[in-house]
């Protein structure tokens, strides 16, 4: 899907990384570009050198925000990084991450991925006693409620009682002086995983990022845990800090968000999405001369698709049928209507050799608002398409994310009060099917209760104001006595 016009917007990527001696930032630096697809509005990273913290958070890409000096100003050998695209928050530099926080018991420096949902509740508590914030961020809130901890406590207690509080979704890398630690909320909503290096460990949103730097990945980071890098990188210590019956792993993070090169929750999200692909064609295969992805995300859809078809004995072949035109970025402007109606044919064009008299099968990880859709078909008609079969890799979005997606409200969800038939009808496909939660399910080998689902059945596995919940929860009382450690 295009989504720099109609869908939903990544979440926030973020990494940390304990060296036994050598300077941290160009590794993070490296992460940090192979998490980039996570997040394109800002990037930073703080270090710290043993004696004090060092950061530099600047707005836009990676390569971007850094020069070769911000890099080599960064001294020691541990440090956390971040790339942000914002879903609670304002898009500036107040905002921007590493958040960095000095106080009586040291520093601390912290990269969010996810979305709080009682945020404004422990803000208000903590600005009647005297907090200041800088920012409207929920990333903040954390940080101030991490260093009144420990102000009390030792840094386990301080992180567990921090978690009692905050109740969302979150992947956290913290500095706390020259400590790195890692902590994942209670049902897994967020991933992080662990990776081994030569001289070192890391803490990343994505496996892709241990890859890049010639790591192991060791595994994931579990639900409510937190992970504490040695500082001299030799190894680091777990602790389970709190222990949920149900997780509720976000997985638009393997239909859409992660590289397919990535492992998230021990599964590749290359194979995930073939199997996937796979599903569609069982559940609503339709035989068509081509079956295409939209890129880049519809791809390996497609060709799973496509190989459960010819084993199946049907004749369908895949094809790339549309060319992305990879130079029209995130920023690009669309002041008319006419432009708005150009803008698809500007980032994707159809190959009419392919396309033309034939009957095709457009696959596609998801349909938000509608528009891209639509403007697909119309232009696979325009070239020659004798029929035009939509398929979905996803179950149909009805309801927004509160989680850390940027996601469109129920006015713009086309399927939030359409039926399948009526969008078939507004996009103009002559049929359209999605994937069903069973088989979401099933290719993630996992139960439809231990995943997130709220976009797709609105119903959260969170308290949130005005929504119903798909399991029991119990949300943090804020003011209440701590509990006992």
């Amino acid at each position: 899907m295009t989504r720099e016009l109609s869908g939903p917007r990544e979440k926030c990527g973020v990494v940390g990384v304990s060296l036994a001696d050598r300077a941290a930032a160009r590794p993070l630096y490296y992460a940090l570009y192979a998490l980039q697809h996570r997040g394109q509005e800002s990037a930073g990273i703080v270090t710290h050198d043993g004696f004090q913290q060092h950061d530099h958070v600047e707005m836009g890409l990676v390569g971007d925000a850094f020069e070769e000096s911000d890099i080599e100003g960064l001294a020691g050998s541990v440090g956390i990084g971040h790339v942000r695209y914002p879903t609670a928050g304002s898009v500036d530099t107040s905002c921007a991450q590493p958040f960095s926080v000095s106080f009586k018991s040291g520093s601390l420096g912290l990269s969010h991925n996810g979305n709080l949902v009682n945020a404004g509740e422990i803000r208000d508590e903590l600005a009647g006693e005297g907090h200041a914030f800088t920012s409207d961020g929920d990333t903040e809130v954390i940080a101030h409620d991490l260093a009144r901890n420990l102000l009390e406590a030792d840094l386990v207690r301080a992180v567990k009682r921090t978690m009692e509080r905050i109740h969302g979704s979150y992947a956290l890398t913290i500095t706390h002086d020259d400590t790195v630690l890692g902590v994942r909320d209670p049902e897994g909503n967020r991933p992080l995983c662990i990776g081994k290096l030569d001289d070192g460990y890391i803490l990343a949103s994505e496996s892709a990022a241990i890859d890049v730097l010639d790591g192991e990945l060791v595994r994931d980071v579990r639900p409510g845990e937190l992970v504490v890098l040695d500082d001299d990188g030799a190894g680091f210590e777990s602790y389970q800090l709190v222990q949920q019956d149900q997780t509720a792993h976000c997985f638009f993070e393997h239909v859409y968000f992660a590289r397919p090169d990535s492992r998230i929750d021990g599964q590749l999200v290359y194979d995930v999405r073939r199997e996937l692909g796979r599903k569609l064609w069982e559940e609503s295969g339709v035989d068509s001369d081509v079956v295409m992805p939209v890129p880049d995300s519809g791809r390996a859809f497609a060709s799973g698709y496509a190989e459960a078809a010819q084993d199946d004995g049907a004749g369908v072949e895949f094809a790339e049928g549309l060319m992305k035109n990879r130079y029209v970025g995130r920023t690009f402007i669309m002041p008319t209507q006419d432009a708005r109606e150009r803008a698809v044919r500007l980032k994707l064009n159809p190959i009419r050799d392919v396309v033309e008299g034939k009957t095709v099968t457009v696959i596609d990880d998801s349909i938000v608002r509608g528009t891209t859709s639509r403007q697909l078909v119309e232009l696979l008609r325009d070239v020659g398409a004798e029929a035009v079969n939509f398929r979905v890799g996803a179950p149909a979005i009805i309801a927004p994310c509160y989680m850390g997606i940027d996601m469109a409200t129920r006015e713009e969800l086309i399927a939030a009060d359409r039926s399948t038939e009526e969008i078939r009808d507004e996009i103009g496909a002559d049929s359209l099917s999605y994937l069903s939660i069973d088989a979401v399910a099933a290719a993630l080998d996992a139960s439809d209760v231990d995943l997130c689902l709220g976009c797709v059945t609105g119903e959260y596995p969170y308290d949130i104001d005005g929504e119903p919940t798909d399991r029991d929860v119990e949300r943090p009382n804020i003011g209440a006595a701590l509990a006992d450690d």
